[in-house]
């Protein structure tokens, strides 16, 4: 018998305010950049630091593991983010979730290791522009000065009440990603957008 299932088009948590957030964006005269970036790839990797498996990953995924407390590396299109003393949060492109499960666990060999997808768990938000630290800085606890949160540091954190991961990215004049669970992701969303209509007056 044909399979007669009707395949359902993925849609992301913040898919029906993306006009919203585009037009705010515009709005600010490049003050604040808002934007969705839907479906990155966010696998969870536990295992000893010290151990040979972390060396191993390491070099399976082309890059080393940040030691150093809310540090991320980069490689590519891969962003590793230290969590913990034992946990990393490896970010990828969308649907590279399982080969990167995959690449992981065969580098681990017969290492403990614990390896979970959690990319269905969260959304990332874009936050960059000239006034993108000032907006964080609303609703977040976080010391975001350049010089106590520069290019390639990350924490998890609140902001306005919800409970994020904040990055903030290497690359020249990128921003900040803001990694924060899909069931918070609207609510979090019309925080933004009701904050950044402060730089939208100024313009």
């Amino acid at each position: 018998m044909a399979d007669t299932a009707l395949s359902v088009p993925r849609r992301s948590p913040l898919a029906g305010v993306a006009d919203r957030l585009a037009a705010v964006t515009r709005a600010s005269g490049g003050a604040v950049r808002l934007a969705e970036l839907p479906f990155l790839a966010q696998v969870n990797v536990r295992l000893d630091a010290k151990g040979a498996a972390a060396d191993a990953v390491g070099l399976a995924l082309g890059l080393s593991l940040p030691l150093e407390p809310n540090t991320g590396v980069r490689a590519g299109e891969l962003t590793v983010l230290w969590l913990g003393p034992d946990e990393w949060l490896v970010v990828g492109a969308p649907d590279t979730q399982r080969d990167l499960e995959h690449r992981i666990r065969a580098a681990a060999g017969d290492e403990h290791v614990s390896v979970t997808d959690v990319s269905a768990q969260r959304t990332t938000l874009l936050v960059s522009g000239a006034r993108a630290r000032d907006l964080l800085a609303h609703g977040c606890p976080l010391d975001l000065h350049p010089r106590a949160f520069g290019p390639g540091r990350c924490a998890q954190t609140m902001l306005a009440r919800a409970q994020v991961v904040v990055v903030a990215r290497s690359e020249p004049g990128a921003g900040f990603w803001v990694l924060v669970r899909s069931s918070f992701a609207g609510y979090l969303t019309d925080w933004l957008l009701d904050a950044a209509g402060e730089y939208v007056a100024e313009v």
